[in-house]
């Protein structure tokens, strides 16, 4: 599976940002798909994943702020950020897994290369 994650970029406080991941090689419905993120000398951090009956999770970090969507017949997974905090500052990736019923963090193998999203106060 191949994933491309595209429309990072510096942003103000407060603001919206939206990235989107194109997904290709592989059967989009096939797939647990969700975002990950990494500041600058941190972790990776699951932040949201699309369960095999459509529900979506979030991480307290970002729930109430960040949107997750997808279109499958364009087979690309959305992730809208609002309201967006200094914090929220990291490489950002979309991630795949094979499809299961429950599509936690411990579902996924494969991430794109990222994009990056900053902050700024």
């Amino acid at each position: 599976v191949q994933l491309e994650e595209s429309g990072g970029g510096s942003v103000q406080s407060g603001g919206s940002v939206k990235l989107d991941c194109v997904v290709s090689g592989y059967p989009y419905s096939s797939l647990c798909l969700g975002w990950f993120r990494q500041a600058t000398g941190g972790e990776r951090e699951a932040i949201a994943g699309v369960n095999d009956d459509g529900s979506i999770w979030y991480a307290d970090s970002v729930q109430g702020r960040f949107t997750v969507s997808q279109d499958n017949a364009k087979s690309t997974l959305y992730l809208q950020l609002n309201n967006l905090k200094t914090e929220d500052t990291a490489m950002y990736y979309c991630a795949a897994g094979p499809r299961r019923r429950i599509c936690d963090q411990r579902a996924f193998g494969a991430w794109g290369q990222g994009t990056q999203v900053t902050v700024s106060s």
